[in-house]
């Protein structure tokens, strides 16, 4: 999601380096040379320099998380001074809308999916950051991808990034970004898990069927029923759209893969990573996701 929002969310429109920032710290990756993987460096936060809200402020110590996104980015020597910014799931509402028609202009479909959205986020649509992408459409019929983001919010991450002499080139939630490490030739379930939030997603080719994103309680007792019900309705909703049960649950997120696949206890369904950080790397983040900026740099040359 970039200002006018639709070419981040099209991979060969961003730049080839990514940051993620989260409570526990700053991922960053970049792309060296075409061919090649990615770079990966990690910069932990002290608790409680970042707190995700969608209606207050985020940085409680903004000074720290830029140092640690210019820590982060310099270790992995960016070829361009521009990013894209990955941001926790919980700060970003994101829809699958359907439309009779579409204007033809970027701008005036962003119009139109702002008037559509003004009632169905709690935050000033007029001043957020919108982003889209056409899933599918026919001559009566448009599938559209929406996110948007409160305007207020985005600007401390964008102002934490420049503060890192860096510039936001594009901007993605992350479980849309984990999404693009996949090439699911068939229907995907997957689940985005962090300490505030699960994200699941039924990706089907080119097309998105499932995108929910789930606060979760803070206390831990109460965190791995919500888990193991959040999980169980997608994978209901995965067996009525596909016609049969899931046989891999594609997964990132700060707990390990075989302890969420312990709380699901699914014999029929491996839980496998979407993607984790090279632990050969220097400071990489181990053991750690890193589909989110991993997806960011997808198709990026």
């Amino acid at each position: 999601m970039t200002k006018n929002a639709k070419s981040a969310l099209h991979p060969g429109s961003r730049p080839p380096s990514a940051v993620e920032v989260t409570p526990e710290g700053v991922l960053a990756a970049a792309l060296q040379s075409p061919g090649r993987p990615p770079r990966y460096a990690f910069v932990p936060l002290p608790p409680g320099a970042l707190v995700p809200a969608i209606g207050e402020p985020n940085l409680h110590s903004s000074e720290v998380v830029t140092k640690a996104i210019r820590s982060a980015l310099d270790e992995v020597s960016p070829r361009r001074r521009a990013v894209t910014l990955v941001l926790p799931d919980s700060l970003v509402r994101v829809f699958i809308l359907d439309f009779d028609s579409l204007p033809t202009k970027p701008a005036e479909i962003v119009q139109v999916l702002r008037f559509r959205l003004r009632k169905m986020v709690p935050f000033d649509a007029e001043q957020a950051s919108v982003g889209y992408q056409v899933l599918s459409h026919s001559k009566s019929e448009y599938k559209v991808l929406a996110a948007i983001l409160p305007g207020p919010i985005l600007a401390e991450y964008e102002n934490a990034i420049s503060g890192a002499d860096y510039e936001t080139g594009a901007v993605l939630p992350s479980s849309l970004a984990a999404l693009e490490t996949l090439d699911p030739q068939e229907a995907a379930l997957t689940a985005n898990l962090t300490a505030a939030a699960l994200t699941t997603a039924i990706a089907d080719r080119n097309d998105l069927l499932l995108y929910r994103t789930l606060d979760l309680p803070a206390d831990p007792a109460q965190r791995i029923p919500e888990v193991q019900r959040g999980i169980a309705v997608a994978t209901a909703y995965f067996e009525d759209r596909m016609g049969a049960h899931p046989r891999v649950l594609y997964y990132t997120g700060h707990e390990d893969a075989r302890t969420v696949a312990q709380w699901l206890n699914d014999p029929e369904m491996d839980v496998v990573d979407m993607a984790r950080a090279d632990p050969g790397q220097r400071n990489a983040i181990v053991p750690a996701s890193a589909a989110g900026v991993a997806g960011a740099l997808t198709g990026v040359r």
